[in-house]
């Protein structure tokens, strides 16, 4: 009788899916009285979201976030190069079912009331009625406005941070897999940043996908997964936080003397600012503070933590020679 020796399975983890996929896109603009001047409003750019993450697009006014996102939308298209959503290619018909976005600066019809909005919001994506009279409901108390008072007023009546919540709500009513944020932070105040946050955390709880473009960085970091960096229309980096400024075990230097070719070997995003040096320390503490005499250089201070996202944001920028405008 022969035996049969049955090989063990090897089990692999699956990569998560792929919601959002571009190869090498790329947008120019003519401008000009006779449309023969060019600008280079996307550069090459490749990024990939996963099913599930928060994923924050950051860059200073003019970097090329909008162009992007609305490449990704489909209500503009690129010079060349491609891309996915959802499975489909870009500008798909069929894939805007399934994605809410809230623009900058959306529009809202000023004498209709949050209710009545929300109900043409509602019909353009042909959803009945008897789910709008569950659904409108929902959104109006997950975007705080459930109150009477506040449904029945007319948009013209709301304030910005009103009005950013009704956006929020129309980009949700459709209960969309994928949703675009194009700074949805912007023109708040405080209060009203700290809802629009908490209004992303909890979709963030619902599993959802979302791919927001910020310049607001403190709301960055306490929200997304991974973040991309794009600056003059192209892509600087990409990765989580932690992969971006290290853990908390990484240690901050400052420091004088030294050349630059030689701290590079020990310190990470090194900058330089008047006489002294900054930057991420690699490698272990006590061999570096050993080598400082040969490398002519004396340290001033070591912190064990991490770069907030805005150090890491600016020194990334100077790196490169570009001035940050907000």
């Amino acid at each position: 009788m022969t035996s049969v020796v049955q090989q063990p399975t090897v089990t692999t983890a699956a990569e998560p899916t792929r919601l959002v996929q571009t190869w090498a896109l790329r947008k120019v603009y003519r401008s000009g009285f006779w449309l023969n001047q060019k600008v280079e409003s996307l550069h090459s750019c490749s990024l990939s979201v996963y099913q599930g993450e928060t994923f924050g697009l950051l860059g200073p006014n003019g970097a090329g976030k909008t162009t992007l996102l609305k490449i990704l939308l489909g209500t503009v298209r690129p010079t060349s190069g491609r891309g996915v959503l959802l499975g489909r290619p870009v500008g798909d018909r069929a894939v805007k079912q399934r994605i809410g976005y809230l623009p900058e600066n959306p529009y809202l019809y000023d004498y209709l009331t949050a209710w009545e909005f929300l109900q043409f919001i509602a019909g353009l994506f042909e959803i009945p009625q008897s789910v709008q009279r569950r659904r409108i409901p929902q959104m109006l108390e997950l975007v705080g406005l459930a109150r009477s008072t506040a449904r029945k007023k007319q948009l013209r009546k709301y304030s910005k941070g009103m009005l950013q919540r009704v956006g929020m709500a129309q980009a949700l009513i459709n209960d969309p897999e994928l949703v675009f944020l194009d700074e949805p932070m912007s023109g708040l105040d405080p209060i009203g940043r700290y809802q629009m946050r908490e209004i992303i955390l909890s979709l963030k709880e619902q599993g959802k996908t979302i791919f927001f473009n910020s310049h607001v960085l403190g709301d960055v970091e306490q929200i997304c997964d991974r973040i991309a960096i794009l600056a003059q229309g192209e892509l600087i980096c990409t990765g989580s936080l932690e992969q971006l400024l290290g853990t908390a075990d990484t240690y901050q230097v400052v420091g004088k003397g030294g050349t630059h070719e030689v701290l590079q070997s020990w310190v990470s995003n090194l900058s330089f600012q008047r006489e002294c040096w900054y930057g991420q320390l690699r490698g272990e503490p006590q061999a570096f503070i050993n080598s400082l005499r040969s490398m002519d250089a004396h340290l001033i201070r070591m912190n064990i933590s991490r770069p907030s996202l805005e150090d890491f944001f600016l020194q990334q920028l100077q790196k490169r020679g570009i001035e940050p405008s907000y």
